[in-house]
């Protein structure tokens, strides 16, 4: 276990995803502390929420610090269980929904129903838009970037592929993108699959040195990763975001979530909302 990370636990009685996603949004508030996560999800009996109770006061009393539990059990007897716990509860359903019952004069919604379709339409909508950015991914399938909403362009590395997929999953847009390569780098046009959608366009960038580190992870001691050939793909890349006027970010100090947002706002993109 690592001494210096404060323990955080993300727990629930279903998928534990919007334990999770909370959680690390919340987290991610204090970029100077480091945590150390786990994820829980089917907490959904007694039995269970003991045995992660008996791991939570483990953290505590190897660590001597207050571990942090995201909960959102949608069960009272069960968070009541986790309560007991040496550490920091949060249950986000236990302090908003009584707020929001009150406001709309309704009962919220019972154990298990916390991921439900609201809305069928816009389920289908961000399947759709996950096949297709899946489909897109890295220049697949380059005839069909007529129904892209948005091309992200930009070298291997920088940031392409989850933006896209996040686009998709969380506001339904269809999103492909396509890798800069050496040889595209070789012309002053744009490359011919993605130069009669300019309008669709929108680059991604980032440092060098953070570029270097995710490509020697991918693949160590290769001129792929090496300083120079990285140096001249950025300066080549943004030369030509620059020459053809395209829209562009360093996406080297954002979140995915971040990027999604400056995206949507800079192309005036739609979201596909709850109705």
């Amino acid at each position: 276990m690592q001494s210096n990370s404060r323990q955080v636990f993300f727990l629930s009685n279903g998928t534990a995803i919007t334990a999770e996603t909370l959680g690390m949004s919340l987290l991610a508030q204090f970029p100077d502390h480091s945590f150390q996560t786990h994820t829980t999800p089917f907490v959904d009996s007694p039995e269970k929420a003991n045995a992660v109770n008996d791991d939570i006061n483990r953290c505590f009393e190897e660590s001597g610090q207050l571990p942090i539990v995201i909960c959102t059990m949608g069960d009272e007897d069960l968070i009541n269980i986790i309560k007991h716990s040496k550490a920091l509860v949060i249950d986000p359903f236990g302090d908003i929904l009584p707020r929001l019952e009150k406001a709309l004069a309704a009962q919220h919604h019972q154990p298990f129903e916390s991921h439900r379709t609201v809305n069928p339409s816009l389920y289908e909508s961000r399947i759709d838009a996950i096949d297709y950015a899946m489909l897109h991914d890295d220049g697949g399938k380059m005839q069909n970037y007529d129904e892209a909403d948005i091309i992200l362009v930009g070298v291997s590395r920088s940031g392409k592929t989850p933006s896209c997929l996040y686009l998709a999953l969380q506001f339904g847009i269809k999103a492909a993108n396509y890798p800069i390569t050496e040889e595209d780098m070789e012309t002053d046009q744009l490359p011919e699959p993605i130069a009669p959608f300019k309008k669709r366009l929108y680059g991604l960038t980032t440092d060098l040195q953070r570029l270097v580190n995710i490509r020697e992870e991918r693949r160590p001691n290769s001129r792929y990763a090496s300083t120079n050939q990285c140096r001249f793909e950025l300066r080549a890349v943004e030369e030509m975001y620059m020459r053809h006027r395209i829209p562009y970010i360093n996406t080297s100090r954002m979140s995915v979530e971040e990027i999604s947002a400056r995206i949507i706002r800079d192309n005036g993109l739609h979201r596909i909302e709850l109705t």
